[in-house]
């Protein structure tokens, strides 16, 4: 008798472990097939229907019979379209979304834009670049200046915090990385001036102003002096430089006169003039 216990007991399991192993197939089936499908729209899915170059107004309506929504997520002007008129929109005509998905709108606006200016001094010129794209301006001149910190902006040319158009040119000063250290001014008294302006640059100094003296005894072009006059610079620092010209070119430029032979010019001829 026991042994048919045993087995009853055993096939009550079974069936037990069956019944829950059943009952969670059965769970999964409903989950997949009729609860998930319900929930997600599965194998429903609209058209987007091309809302541009209609007026917002157009839009919405369409996109209200459409069952979608919308948001205008950017406003630009552009000529060639009326003001609120649809420039661009996402997802692109022709996808196929799910039911009351958000439709961005780009719309197209009479006054022009405008942005407030960050601030890019002391941003590496990597960034300050990205900054002025985010907001909608456009990158101008970049010009260097001695200064410690490599391609770290000095300068912009439209102050931080103004407020205007976007497409606006910000133009930059970048420092090159210079002016760290102290060099030697080179000996360039005497020398031609193209030699000084090589031995400057390689000392890493800089070429600024040349001013021209008239010299009697000085070979034209030849440095006679430059400023500001020191044994050591800093790097990046610019040099004036005093150099000689012709003696007598200062004053043919100042009187206008230019020296010639005058001896086979005629005299002017009056004999037909009546006395």
């Amino acid at each position: 008798m026991n042994w048919i216990k045993r087995l009853l007991k055993n096939k009550i399991l079974y069936y037990s472990i069956g019944g829950i192993i059943g009952a969670g197939i059965l769970a999964l089936a409903l989950l997949e097939f009729v609860i998930m499908p319900n929930f997600t729209n599965f194998n429903q899915g609209i058209t987007v229907p091309d809302v541009t170059k209609v007026s917002l107004q157009e839009a919405e309506e369409k996109l209200d019979k459409y069952g979608l929504r919308h948001e205008v997520l950017d406003r630009r002007a552009n000529s060639v379209y009326p003001a609120d008129y649809i420039i661009d929109q996402a997802p692109a005509p022709l996808q196929i979304v799910k039911p009351n998905r958000k439709i961005y709108l780009t719309v197209n606006t009479e006054v022009e834009p405008t942005s407030v200016v960050p601030d890019l001094v002391n941003m590496s010129l990597r960034n300050a670049e990205i900054q002025i794209e985010n907001y909608g301006f456009n990158i101008g001149t970049i010009t260097y200046e001695s200064s410690r910190f490599r391609n770290t902006v000095l300068r912009q040319s439209v102050a931080p915090g103004d407020t205007t158009s976007r497409g606006t040119t910000i133009n930059l000063t970048v420092s090159d990385g210079l002016g760290d250290r102290v060099v030697d001014v080179p000996e360039i008294v005497g020398k031609s001036l193209s030699e000084a302006q090589r031995d400057i640059r390689r000392a890493g100094l800089r070429v600024g102003e040349i001013r021209f003296e008239p010299s009697e005894d000085v070979t034209p072009n030849t440095v006679l002096s430059f400023s500001p006059e020191a044994d050591e610079l800093t790097e990046g620092e610019t040099l004036t430089l005093v150099v000689s010209e012709r003696f007598d070119a200062r004053e043919e430029a100042e009187s206008g006169v230019i020296d010639a032979d005058t001896t086979d010019i005629a005299p002017p001829d009056t004999s037909d003039i009546d006395n």
